[in-house]
């Protein structure tokens, strides 16, 4: 028998957990309901779910601070956190991403879109296998090990931002807009704003550390990769004109 993904449902509104929890049993997925940050915690700690529906406003621990916890445990780190939320300004939204959600969704939302972002995470959590390796300079990446290394030392890098750089460094020194890395990096069928990339960027070159010059903003245009020299400065390229 075919294994039901498992779905936490972080939501301190019975009327809403309930409904959403009846429409995940009935789209093939198997919710877990909870109504605080603690019981949340327990779950996890419990049996780790394959997606997480993780409300912001919640008694006790924000969904916010649950999600930085979890974002920063080695166990928790690459379970996809998909935010649900009342809040709809777009600084909210990049609080949301920068406290670790994948993806983020305003109430009221339609079921249909919920049970299409959430299906959307779970495609980028499995992605592709592709054990190919790729090197830039002194930055190398292998796919098959699911390894990132500068200079010979390794870097932790999430599983979103890891797509990201595998895709900069097989077309280094292109630029890429933001919507060709959405569709690249995250597909075309994914609801997501252009914004999510610079948030992604942010993490990826947060966790290359000494190698993030290699992350070349190019303004009015988007985003590239190059090669750096060893004095640590990205190498001279040609100049782009902003589009």
């Amino acid at each position: 028998m075919r294994k039901l993904p498992r779905v936490l449902v972080v939501e301190d509104e019975p009327s809403i957990a309930e409904l959403i929890a009846v429409n995940l049993r009935h789209n093939g997925f198997a919710p877990t309901v909870v109504f605080d940050g603690a019981a949340a915690q327990r779950e996890v700690d419990a049996v780790l779910p394959d997606v997480i529906l993780l409300d912001w406003m919640l008694p006790g621990e924000s969904g916010a601070v649950l999600a930085r916890q979890w974002r920063k445990n080695e166990r928790t780190k690459t379970v996809p956190i998909l935010m649900l939320t009342a809040r709809s300004d777009e600084s909210d939204k990049v609080q949301g991403l920068d406290a670790g959600a994948d993806d983020y969704i305003t109430k009221p939302f339609s079921t249909q879109e919920l049970l299409a972002r959430i299906r959307a995470v779970l495609r980028r959590r499995a992605p592709e296998i592709v054990n190919d390796s790729v090197q830039v300079g002194e930055l190398a990446l292998d796919a098959a090990t699911y390894r990132v290394t500068f200079r010979g030392t390794e870097l932790k890098v999430g599983p979103t931002e890891f797509k990201l750089l595998h895709y900069l460094m097989k077309h280094a020194e292109r630029v890429h807009t933001r919507g060709t890395l959405l569709d690249k990096v995250w597909g075309d069928h994914v609801f997501i704003e252009e914004r999510t990339v610079d948030v992604h960027v942010k993490r990826l070159r947060e966790s290359l550390g000494e190698a993030s010059p290699m992350v070349e903003t190019v303004r009015g245009a988007g985003y590239r990769l190059t090669a750096m020299k060893h004095t640590g400065t990205p190498a001279q390229s040609a100049p782009i004109s902003a589009a």
